[in-house]
């Protein structure tokens, strides 16, 4: 898209509906005057004493531990330059968006007019009651360097300049990878850094603590090489000034191992690039264009690893991969600042999470594309939700180690609780999960040779959770499960079925099935599944539902106490588990199996640890209508009650009565229903899919 384009839509974008991008939202009810006299007067006054008598208490009465303030004077807003603080706005509100969407960090944006250090420092260090961390942005050089230092000595919170740090800590983690792909050692690298504003000398130091030795990295600014003679440098070059004949970025580089682009567009000549060692590992960190652009580059040596700060690039440095998770671990536990070891603990994290398996869903996040360590993957992408449970974690087990916690975590605890943040699905599943890992049951997983379904496998291989059984082509299955012992897994080829005399019989006692039919690895999973060859079987990678299923009921028997074979869908809103049935099988059940629904998703609820609470959803509430379909859905409440006494069960009832009961008093009382449905049984598959479809789509639901 032509960059015209990009800044119109931008324009756009910001001014559309309410202007900007952030907006306070309460998180307590204010739906009465209860509400709101609890919210602020009288209410408000006791845990305003509370905290005066113990200041700790500003976490458990406020927002303060989940509160950053992202602050700048706008002397150096992204590559744009000093453009005041009013207009570094904008930039500050977005970095607002990137801490909740990432990690669900509150934000308010505070721009400071003034370029006087002393009343920077003033300002921001009057602040501190307010907020849980100062993440500094866009401030210029050298000043940013005494203003986060001096913050730092002065006040109780983390502060964090992320223009320094954030570079740094995400091109650490490239370079870790970079080197351990090439086989090379940080002690015995030599590094050029090109650039010697913030994240230039920021990079320079944390490549030190990975272990490149300190006389190893020549830096150039702008008149080149920073040496031992030159006489027009401030203090904090002059730390970095070195003893060489090296004068220009080409000098500097020959046989250079790595070279860090902090500067502008084209810094890199293709002869410079030619002179570096083998195996050339390149950070083109300009933005918006970097030093050389990574097809001239390649087309230059076919041996380069390459790193821009571009998304259009392989190997994208983004300090999105850092700060929010940082301050995530900072924040969780009450760090009063982050230090070295908190940052190298994020670089770490970061490298180790490039080398892991990457799921399915990082892929259709960048359009299907498939991701595996290596010269263009060398850091994790931006949308991977892991980034969170990873580093987060890393950070403030870094944090406790070191004394700057106030709070002591379970780290193995704040790990699952982050993953359940990302995976609200997996507070559900966690339950089923724990059994099924101390089960070890046989799990057939049809279409094997499927780069999803292997990964899978390779998945449940690694957490322990069961025994795949792959069914499909042996020889691809695996050439894709290479580096697992073939006792691990194991595979089922439909070329070659397994002989089996009751598989035979149950093909027999099919009207129009013969063995054949069980060349196909769902049929044949299906089968196994039945006469008790695998204890279940998990589908389906490349088939639609309604593809699936029919042809995997011809091979399998339902229990003889089911009447009907139903779809079930469990939704996570909000933390509140909701199942949804029969959403997807039966068109227009009976009372009988409406209530037979009823009593399976009880089970279902049951085996998850789930109390099921079952509403029997209709267009009106209980008798208010004669018409057949209220009399059939206030049948099967009667027979569901019958047959499941100790089951609570309410119906018919209208939907949002059931899961809302507390609003609508005036048609349900409390002795009636206290508690929300938590199983919600519709009247017909047309009302059970659309809702669950509604739901599932519907924004902030």
């Amino acid at each position: 898209m032509p960059d015209f384009d990009v800044y119109k839509a931008s324009l756009e974008y910001h001014a559309m509906g309410r202007p900007g991008k952030i907006e306070v939202v309460p998180t307590k009810p204010t739906l009465t005057q209860r509400d709101l006299s609890l919210a602020y007067s009288p209410g408000v006054a006791e845990p305003c004493r509370e905290i005066a008598r113990q200041p700790n208490d500003a976490y458990k009465y406020t927002n303060k531990g989940n509160l950053v303030a992202v602050i700048s004077n706008g002397t150096a807003i992204l590559g744009i330059g000093n453009l005041g603080a009013l207009a570094s706005k904008p930039v500050m509100e977005g970095k607002g968006v990137l801490f909740k969407k990432f990690a669900d960090i509150d934000v308010f944006d505070i721009e400071v007019k003034t370029e006087d250090i002393e009343t920077f420092i003033e300002t921001v260090a009057q602040l501190e009651p307010t907020f849980g961390g100062i993440n500094l942005e866009d401030i210029k050089a050298p000043e940013c360097f005494e203003i986060e230092q001096r913050l730092k000595e002065r006040i109780n919170i983390p502060v964090f300049h992320d223009d320094q740090h954030g570079t740094a800590i995400i091109s650490g983690a490239a370079l870790i990878n970079a080197l351990e792909h090439v086989g090379k050692k940080p002690q015995d690298i030599r590094i050029v850094i090109n650039g010697a504003g913030a994240s230039g000398i920021s990079c320079t130091n944390f490549a030190i603590q990975l272990g490149v030795k300190p006389e190893n990295i020549l830096m150039c600014d702008s008149k080149g090489v920073i040496h031992h003679l030159r006489e027009d440098l401030n203090k904090t070059k002059k730390i970095f000034a070195r003893e060489t004949d090296a004068r220009t970025l080409e000098d500097a580089l020959d046989g250079a191992d790595v070279f860090y682009g902090l500067s502008v567009k084209g810094a890199l000549k293709p002869e410079a690039l030619k002179r570096m060692a083998k195996n050339p590992v390149v950070f083109a960190l300009a933005n918006p264009d970097p030093e050389i652009e990574p097809a001239l580059a390649h087309a230059t040596r076919d041996d380069v690893l390459m790193a821009t700060g571009r998304s259009d690039y392989p190997n994208q440095v983004n300090n999105v991969l850092g700060f929010p998770f940082i301050f995530r671990g900072a924040l969780d536990t009450r760090a009063t600042a982050i230090n070295e070891e908190m940052k190298m603990a994020a670089a770490r994290a970061l490298a180790d999470l490039a080398k892991a398996e990457v799921p399915d869903s990082v892929s259709r996040a960048y359009g299907g594309k498939r991701f595996r360590f290596g010269r263009e993957y060398l850091i994790p992408k931006p949308f991977d939700p892991r980034v969170l449970y990873y580093v987060a974690p890393a950070v403030a087990e870094a944090a406790i180690k070191t004394g700057v916690a106030q709070v002591e975590l379970n780290i193995d605890e704040y790990r699952e609780k982050l993953r359940r943040q990302t995976d609200p699905g997996r507070a559900v599943m966690g339950v089923a999960i724990r059994r099924a890992t101390e089960l070890q049951k046989r799990l057939a997983l049809p279409d094997g040779s499927d780069g999803r379904v292997l990964s899978v496998a390779r998945q449940i291989i690694r957490d322990g959770v069961a025994r795949p059984v792959l069914v499909g082509n042996t020889e691809k299955i695996h050439a894709g499960m290479k580096g697992f012992d073939a006792d691990q897994y194991e595979v089922v080829d439909p070329a070659s079925p397994p002989d089996n005399d009751l598989m035979n019989i149950r093909l027999k006692e099919r009207a129009g099935l013969f063995a054949q039919d069980a060349l196909d690895s769902y049929a044949l999973a299906a089968l196994m599944t039945d006469v008790g060859m695998v204890d279940g079987m998990l589908s389906a990678a490349d088939r639609v539902f309604r593809e699936t299923v029919p042809n995997v009921l011809k091979f399998v028997s339902k229990r003889r106490s089911t009447k009907r074979v139903i779809g079930m869908h469990i939704m996570v809103l909000k933390g509140r588990v909701i199942f949804f049935a029969d959403t997807t099988l039966v068109v227009n059940p009976t009372a009988e199996e409406l209530a037979d629904s009823a009593r399976l998703c009880a089970e279902a609820a049951n085996g998850l640890n789930i109390t099921p609470r079952v509403a029997f959803v209709s267009f009106n509430n209980f008798g208010a209508s004669e018409h057949a379909e209220a009399e059939k859905v206030r049948v099967a409440t009667q027979l569901f009650r019958q047959a499941n006494p100790g089951v609570a069960a309410i119906g018919e009832i209208q939907a949002d009565v059931a899961i809302a009961p507390g609003e609508y008093r005036n048609v349900v009382s409390v002795d009636e229903w206290e508690q929300p449905a938590n199983i919600l049984i519709f009247p017909n598959l047309d009302a059970a899919n659309a809702s669950f479809r509604l739901v599932r789509v519907t924004p902030g639901v």
